[in-house]
């Protein structure tokens, strides 16, 4: 195309995390031709920031576990609205990737007879989660990317993708520029991965980094693809909440994990109120217990800061409501305690929490082997995205498939720590795999002159527009954005409130028309949050439409006015579609059937 660089591949990864990487693998393992697209530096995926640990039923530490267990664990985790055959893939499969990463080089910590050490954590029966210290996907990162980079793989760093190219209602590829000279390209490719990570930062609080914007849902969506389940963002319990740089910032679940326990400003440990009845049975009533539970006693009940994620974050924000929360607006998470029942505890905590111990030393000036943590919630992840076949992770548009947390239906209304890191090894791999597949099968489609030329005029408008007082400031629009996004849509929603968010984001939607900047287009930060306004706000409006739309609570998605999980609701899924002329189509469509042999697991498990 003239004006453009064009480049041509079988397949296309946009995004270079864990998903993104381990699709890329498996597509080049293929033999096809294979382009990784970074946004940032390769290695500085969001990826690296999930602490705790992957999900896995290795059974090393108690032999109890198998892949009933984690499979079962995962649907009731996700209240049962998980698409339960991808649940199975999961689960089955994520012993298979753990290994396979080991034997690409991944370091992880041991057992005393050497086998891969697994801890405790939310919502899961048994120890399950394999871990390096709390840097477990710095270590996953590490090893996809040395492993990729062996490969006969292309990468492209510090480009971003606008737009998905089709014709004849199927992908033939990707367009995007370069961010250091903000030159356009075009990937023509006969398939193309989205593995592009969450939406956090739609919202002002988040442990997020920068480039999580939704922006791969948000390409799917305009591509013509459905979406589910969107309504469900799920809310880290713990989260930084001072000092205010930093408000947000992740605190690893691995804290809880090793005993930590959260007390209000009154010294009590609170989550001994509120055990649904859910987890009742199976998590402790006293602090002995719970503490027995943390160092491997197999006879012992999990401790209530060890219940799911969505119930813990709403228990610390009722005791912040009501009164009880520590100085700067959160409660305390206290893992100093241990010294009670360790006498090296410093130097255990040090060993096992390296980089909470450093993060908090350095950032907050607490030093977390003698004083508790001040956390609050923190807007982490999302479970809806984009709808995707259980096996092959194909959209519903022909050659466009997605992996990682920008696809939905493994963790239905709440994901379980640890499985993002599984979900993005399993589905990854077989993203990859069928994306391969499909483009052995298939040819090149044939670029549509007039979309390019429709996109470039679109992507360089901000640089025609407007004097001062007309034109809008894109920074402003996207702190206006999260400032809703984090009082109307956040963890407690109600009717009226949802309503409110929906007008608010039509009117920055026409606020976006008149979004100006200036300078050239190299490494121009304001022309590209310009063009990221589009897909943030294309995701807030999803998750306020389809949070509207299920009136019930559920996993992430509470809502006030109706605070009950609800049988009708809880058979289907919320589906939010572009309609012809444009709009945003939301419909309910009936959740798959749970095959009868996965039924059968489910209940005897119960």
């Amino acid at each position: 195309m003239a004006g453009q660089e064009t480049h041509s591949y079988d397949v296309v990864v946009i995004g270079s995390g864990g998903a993104g990487l381990r699709a890329a693998i498996e597509a080049a393992a293929a033999g096809v031709s294979v382009a990784v697209i970074c946004r940032s530096l390769l290695g500085k995926a969001h990826t690296v920031m999930a602490e705790g640990g992957v999900a896995a039923a290795l059974s090393n530490v108690d032999e109890r576990d198998n892949w009933k267990v984690h499979f079962t664990d995962t649907m009731r985790g996700g209240q049962y609205l998980n698409n339960a055959r991808m649940a199975e893939l999961h689960a089955k499969e994520s012993p298979l990737r753990v290994r396979e990463l080991e034997a690409w080089g991944a370091v992880f910590d041991r057992t005393d007879d050497g086998r891969i050490l697994q801890r405790n954590f939310g919502g899961h029966k048994y120890p399950r989660l394999a871990h390096v210290g709390d840097r477990t996907g710095l270590e996953m990162i590490r090893t996809l990317q040395d492993y990729t980079i062996h490969q006969k793989v292309d990468i492209f760093q510090e480009y971003t993708i606008i737009s998905l190219l089709k014709n004849d209602g199927r992908i033939t590829g990707a367009f995007g520029y370069d961010r250091e000279k903000g030159l356009f390209k075009i990937f023509h490719a006969k398939a193309v991965i989205i593995a592009t990570g969450g939406m956090g930062r739609i919202y002002k609080i988040s442990s997020n980094s920068w480039d999580c914007t939704g922006g791969g849902i948000s390409l799917a969506y305009h591509a013509g693809a459905s979406l589910i389940d969107m309504e469900f963002v799920q809310f880290h319990p713990t989260g930084m909440v001072w000092p205010p740089s930093v408000r947000g910032l992740l605190i690893t679940e691995g804290v809880r994990g090793e005993g930590g326990v959260l007390r209000n400003n009154k010294g009590r440990r609170f989550m001994f109120d509120d055990i649904p009845d859910l987890y009742k049975g199976q998590t402790s009533t006293d602090e002995e217990e719970g503490w027995r539970y943390t160092q491997g006693d197999k006879n012992a009940k999990r401790p209530p800061e060890l219940l799911t994620r969505d119930h813990v974050a709403r228990c610390i924000m009722r005791e912040i409501k009501e009164g009880r929360g520590s100085p700067h607006g959160g409660v305390f998470l206290d893992i100093a305690w241990i010294k009670e029942k360790i006498s090296n505890a410093p130097e255990h905590i040090k060993r096992k929490l390296p980089s909470m111990y450093h993060q908090f030393k350095e950032l907050a000036g607490v030093d977390i082997t003698k004083e508790p943590m001040e956390v609050g919630p923190t807007t982490h992840y999302i479970m809806g995205g984009v709808q995707v076949d259980a096996d092959s992770q194909m959209t519903t548009i022909p050659g466009l498939f997605a992996a990682g947390e920008c696809a939905a239906g493994l963790h239905g209304s709440n994901r379980l720590g640890g499985n993002s890191l599984s979900d993005l090894l399993v589905f990854g791999k077989r993203a990859g795999e069928y994306a391969a597949k499909y483009s052995r099968e298939t040819t090149h489609g044939k670029i549509n002159e007039d979309e390019i030329k429709e996109i470039s005029t679109w992507a360089l408008a901000p640089f025609q527009r407007g004097s001062a007082g007309v034109a809008e400031n894109p920074f402003q629009i996207q702190t206006d954005l999260q400032e809703e996004m984090q009082k109307l849509v956040g963890i407690v929603r109600l009717e009226n409130e949802l309503e409110e968010a929906i007008k608010k984001i039509n009117a920055l939607n026409e606020r976006i028309e008149r979004v100006s900047c200036g300078g050239n287009r190299g490494y121009n930060p304001g022309w590209h949050t310009a063009m990221e306004l589009k897909h943030m706000i294309t995701v807030a409006e999803a998750i306020a439409r389809a949070a509207k739309e299920r009136k019930e609570s559920r996993g992430g998605h509470f809502r006030e006015d109706f605070p009950q999980k609800s049988d009708a609701f809880g058979k289907i899924n919320i589906c939010i579609k572009k309609d012809p002329a444009g709009n945003m189509e939301v419909k309910q469509i009936p959740k798959p059937k749970i095959r009868e042999d996965l039924q059968q697991i489910i209940d005897e498990m119960k």
